[in-house]
């Protein structure tokens, strides 16, 4: 009898929505809504395989290390990450992206980019608590933008997941929470004219 494999977590219309895959392949899914604040559980069974690649699974369906914290086989994990945002290969993507402030707690704010069409969901991913939005456009103007802010703001692109996790102990208010990215934003929003690229939309 076949199982189902998880496709991970997705925000559809910003609600945390689980996905599942027959594990023979045959193309048939289901989801799972998650509510806020609801335990649940599964059992995994059987040998960990490979989650495959830019939403196909993997031709072998290579095993990959039960502990390991990795999903994907050595090649599928390359051809992931050739066609990620963050690899700068495709120069001439035509969608569009937006630059961002993300705020994890006190001291922890990141200036990142994501694909307009994801909306939210990549800062709800990354588990930010407060975020603005600081432009649109295409793909190699928000990277510029992003190196731009990263330097002068004195941000990073990223922060380790145990700083974010440790935080959420003790997390002030929503008025301190959204004070540091006002400033931030404030500072970003002065830089226009000195680097900021043409083709990037305030917002």
């Amino acid at each position: 009898m076949s199982g189902w494999r998880c496709t991970g977590l997705r925000w559809p219309h910003g609600e945390p929505v689980l996905g599942w895959a027959r594990s023979d392949g045959s193309g048939r899914g289901r989801a799972s809504v998650l509510a806020y604040g609801k335990e649940f559980g599964f059992r995994a069974e059987g040998v960990r395989t490979c989650l495959g690649a830019r939403g196909n699974l993997c031709p072998v369906g290579a095993p990959v290390p039960a502990r390991g914290t990795g999903a994907r086989c050595a090649e599928c994990a390359r051809l992931d990450r050739a066609h990620s945002v963050a690899a700068d290969t495709i120069a001439d993507d035509p969608r569009t992206y937006r630059v961002y402030l993300a705020w994890f707690g006190p001291g922890m704010v990141k200036v990142g980019i994501t694909g307009e069409a994801r909306e939210a969901a990549r800062l709800r991913e990354q588990g930010a608590v407060v975020f603005s939005w600081l432009g649109r456009g295409p793909l190699m103007a928000a990277r510029r933008t992003e190196e731009l802010l990263r330097s002068a703001l004195g941000v990073p692109d990223r922060i380790p997941y145990a700083r974010k996790r440790d935080a959420r102990d003790a997390l002030p208010g929503p008025v301190e929470r959204a004070a540091e990215i006002e400033g931030l934003y404030g500072r970003a929003a002065a830089l226009e004219g000195a680097g900021w690229p043409e083709a990037l939309e305030r917002l």
